[in-house]
């Protein structure tokens, strides 16, 4: 989400200055990539670059490619084959084994169907959305490009002069997708590829604690996109001054911090108040409550404490909670400093929310990019 939030960004700046602008997206690779379907890279006709296809080495043909999409005022599929490690078409070995399919469309601003509204929709969401891009492998002119937007608000059809009518099939593939939030590309007759997308929400981060080893935290969420909520208790340490880089900061006593806290399935919770009691008035409350994370800071036998203390006044964690919560919090790095332990708690979050288990991938067999359900962790 970070990437499409500063495509955004770039775009309206580009906007505000009257500079035309294409699009590119990643709609279909076969073999291996850097990049996976979904990457995108906004191209100014300036030539800045905003986001990424590759590590670098597409990059520049890209930008040519984009250019000319802009000057033509048409979408252009372009096909990279990095397959042959000796071919030095790019100027590099790429060494990427696989071939990437990607979509240049130039945006215009007063158009119904630019790509940009739909991403703006995704991005503000907080619930997965489902964007369908269509394109054609086998005739050069036949690509319609951003075409069905879908979300729980409903679907946007996009109509423009290049855009064909929809497979039949493709609103209810669109529609399966969102159910079960898996991403696909499906071959609709001869002609026309889609690219069903599912963008999900934005990560919310809030922790629970003001100290300062919680400024760690905040500029490694900031890097990855997050959006930050910083709650404590003390007004003297809760502050913007201290935490300029959180989104929201929140002043409250610990029985009344989370009614001031909208929870969803893209929301983590960090317990690091450094208060034993605040904390564990806050996992008191969260009993009751569908908690997608919920980290505690501290050593196991401090989590065994708060158990205890809850049950003897008749509390007890739920099954659906106990399998969302994690304490000690953090991955076994060997993490000492609190730039460490913030980046050990960070990607465990990470690893969460994408149902990883931060293992090595030298030991990994599947893919890379591989993604498990839930149940495969």
């Amino acid at each position: 989400m970070k990437e499409i939030d500063d495509i955004i960004k770039a775009y309206d700046e580009a906007s505000a200055h009257q500079q035309k602008t294409a699009l590119a997206t990643v709609v279909h690779v076969e073999g291996s990539s850097y990049r996976r379907p979904g990457a995108r890279m906004l191209v100014t006709e300036t030539g800045a670059l905003t986001g990424a296809i590759s590590g670098g080495c597409l990059e520049g043909d890209a930008l040519r490619k984009a250019m000319l999409a802009i000057h033509e005022g048409r979408n252009k599929l372009v096909t990279y084959d990095t397959t042959n490690e000796d071919d030095a078409r790019f100027g590099v070995q790429l060494g990427c084994n696989g071939t990437i399919h990607i979509l240049f469309e130039p945006l215009h601003q007063t158009a119904s169907y630019n790509p940009i509204t739909p991403l703006r929709k995704a991005a503000t969401a907080r619930n997965c959305s489902v964007l369908v891009t269509l394109f054609s492998l086998v005739h050069h002119h036949l690509q319609p490009g951003t075409s069905y937007f879908l979300n729980d608000q409903g679907a946007a059809l996009s109509e423009g002069d290049e855009h064909h009518s929809l497979p039949v099939d493709l609103p209810g593939d669109a529609q399966a997708a969102w159910q079960t939030q898996t991403s696909q590309v499906k071959q609709y007759g001869p002609d026309l590829t889609a690219f069903i997308e599912v963008i999900e929400p934005k990560l919310n981060l809030v922790i629970f604690g003001a100290g300062n080893d919680v400024f760690p935290i905040l500029k490694i969420a900031g890097i990855l996109g997050w959006g930050t909520t910083v709650a404590d208790g003390r007004y003297t340490h809760a502050t913007p001054q201290r935490f300029p880089d959180a989104d929201r900061i929140i002043v409250a006593k610990a029985d009344t911090v989370l009614s001031e806290i909208p929870l969803d399935s893209r929301t983590a919770l960090l317990l690091m108040t450094h208060n034993y009691n605040y904390d564990l008035e806050v996992l008191r409350q969260l009993t009751v409550m569908e908690c997608a994370y919920v980290g505690i800071l501290g050593p196991k036998r401090k989590f065994i404490r708060m158990t205890d203390d809850l049950e003897a006044i008749g509390d007890r964690i739920p099954p659906a909670l106990q399998e969302n919560l994690y304490s000690p919090v953090g991955l076994d790095i060997g993490a000492e400093t609190a730039e460490e332990i913030a980046l050990s708690i960070t990607a465990e979050i990470k690893a969460a929310f994408s149902f990883a288990n931060g293992r090595f991938l030298r030991d990994k067999e599947a893919p890379i990019h591989a993604k498990l359900q839930k149940d495969q962790v």
